[in-house]
């Protein structure tokens, strides 16, 4: 009978936790002789040596689905019940945990790289795992753990890959219609401000890199990110990340910050990968401010949501609707869905135009759609067009 024995793992857990530096092979392997009192045979050291660097470095047991470059969820509900999205709906992955404290463990560790506390006080993290996989991709934590969490505790990993698909790529595989393609070029060329809308993986992000990657190779784009994720084929990007506080509450940059300096940085295109808060303010008065061509993404379940999301985010920032919506109308044109459909393929859905009534008040004019042909806000974004020369 083995004498690795879960007692064993843990004692060494608790040796090697008393150090502040991050375990070595050399460091778990010195604790797992010494807890065992010298008593272990070579084949009994590597089996504990496999299972607990395992526990130890990157994702431990779900680092080969973090490493899966067609893996973009990793979700865990009970130590037997690991679950992945590869674009086409959840599947279960034959991947196992020992038992629930396990999970707890790795949770606490991975919040722990993260710069944030999880405990029985703390029952709950949000974070940026940094050092997972080959580090040409990053991953969102989000984790809860019991009771709070009442089947268990309870993890989420979001895989951030760097898009890099161009516009024709899109339109290969079905994402992009023939007509669409050619109306999202010219947007681009007259450089019009646009804001690419959608649910959770629905695409957004895949879409705004590719249209950036449209954009002249004399233009200077400036990217504001909540998480790197915008990676456009373009010669002349710039990428600032925004960081959360650390475990003391300190040394946090906000994307509004972010946006603050990004207009120093003389940008010809200024883009917010993921409009969510305040800057929103900041991000409207710089397209009014003779910053054409900006862009950014938005959750919203379609077009004519986007205005009430808007308001709700400016608020944040101090502003009202009558201003919201002055800013609005004069700094964004263009509105563009993408949709994941119940198969998991996402496509572009509909192009929209932002319009404003007598009283000021914005609403959002369909201007081409995948269903019909009659599309009252065609008439508007063809004038667009003209007006910059694009329209063919």
């Amino acid at each position: 009978m083995s004498v690795v024995t879960a007692d064993l793992l843990d004692r060494v857990r608790d040796r090697l936790a008393q150090s502040a530096d991050d375990p070595t092979p050399t460091m778990v392997a010195a604790a797992i002789r010494i807890e065992a009192g010298g008593v272990l045979s070579d084949t009994d050291l590597l089996a504990a040596l496999r299972v607990l660097q395992t526990e130890l470095t990157g994702a431990g047991p779900l680092e080969p689905l973090l490493s899966d470059p067609s893996v973009a969820d990793v979700l865990v509900t009970a130590p037997d019940e690991v679950w992945v999205d590869r674009g086409s709906g959840l599947e279960r992955a034959p991947i196992r945990f020992a038992d629930e404290a396990a999970v707890r463990r790795l949770c606490q560790r991975l919040a722990l790289s993260a710069g944030r506390r999880l405990d029985d006080a703390q029952p709950w993290v949000d974070g940026q795992l940094p050092g997972v996989g080959d580090g040409t991709f990053g991953v969102r934590l989000h984790a809860v753990l019991a009771p709070v969490a009442r089947g268990g505790t309870c993890l989420s990993l979001r895989v951030l890959r760097p898009t890099t698909q161009g516009l024709g790529a899109l339109a290969e595989r079905g994402a992009i219609e023939p007509e669409a393609l050619l109306l999202l070029r010219a947007i681009v060329a007259a450089r019009l401000a646009f804001l690419v809308v959608g649910g959770t993986g629905a695409g957004k992000t895949t879409l705004l890199a590719a249209l950036l990657g449209e954009v002249s190779r004399t233009e200077r784009i400036v990217c504001v990110e909540d998480a790197a994720e915008l990676a456009p084929s373009h010669p002349h990007v710039v990428r600032m990340v925004a960081r959360a506080p650390n475990i003391e509450g300190v040394g946090e940059v906000t994307v509004r910050q972010l946006v603050r300096q990004a207009l120093r940085m003389r940008p010809d295109r200024l883009v917010v990968g993921e409009v969510r808060g305040a800057e929103v303010v900041d991000l409207l008065t710089a397209l009014n401010t003779g910053h054409d061509g900006g862009a950014g993404t938005i959750h919203a379940n379609s077009p004519a949501e986007v205005p009430a999301r808007l308001e709700a985010l400016a608020a944040l920032g101090g502003m009202d609707r009558a201003a919201l919506h002055s800013q609005l109308s004069a700094a964004l044109q263009v509105v563009l869905h993408v949709h994941r459909g119940a198969d998991g393929r996402r496509r572009l859905r509909e192009i929209a135009v932002v319009t404003a009534d007598e009283a000021g008040r914005v609403s959002i004019m369909q201007a081409w759609s995948i269903i019909g042909t009659a599309w009252p806000g065609r008439a508007r974004l063809d004038r667009l067009l003209a007006e910059r020369g694009e329209l063919s």
